[in-house]
């Protein structure tokens, strides 16, 4: 016997701006967030190091950032929908270097409930 498929949730909107085409702000909820610290790890770090020396991108570098990015817009998801969110605008990210090694990636932005704009 197999486990039924776990339900769907309705996908979460997320923009930059903060006026979404054909659509209207029904309620705002507040500010939302999703941060994660990260650690390059040895071997990354030790060969990205190396690489840092020329010119040109550091992909051991870009790599990390780019997983770190997606883990914090989940944990911005996760967070705007336990307030019954259905849209995060104005979303930004800010990196920061928290300590030797470590970086602090956070995506934040407000939570709000959109519903379709009238054409009354």
């Amino acid at each position: 016997m197999t486990n039924p498929p776990a339900p769907q949730q309705a996908p979460l909107y997320l923009s930059t701006t903060f006026d979404v085409p054909g659509y209207r702000v029904a309620r705002p909820l507040g500010l939302v967030w999703g941060t994660l610290v990260r650690s390059v790890g040895f071997a990354k770090g030790l060969t990205g190091s190396f690489k840092s020396l020329r010119a040109g991108e550091v992909s051991e570098y870009t790599d990390v950032v780019n997983t770190a990015r997606g883990h914090a817009v989940e944990r911005l998801t996760e967070h705007a929908r336990s307030m019954g969110a259905n849209a995060v605008i104005g979303v930004r990210f800010e990196s920061s270097e928290v300590a030797d090694g470590l970086a602090e990636i956070l995506a934040y932005g407000t939570a709000v409930v959109l519903e379709p704009a009238s054409d009354a």
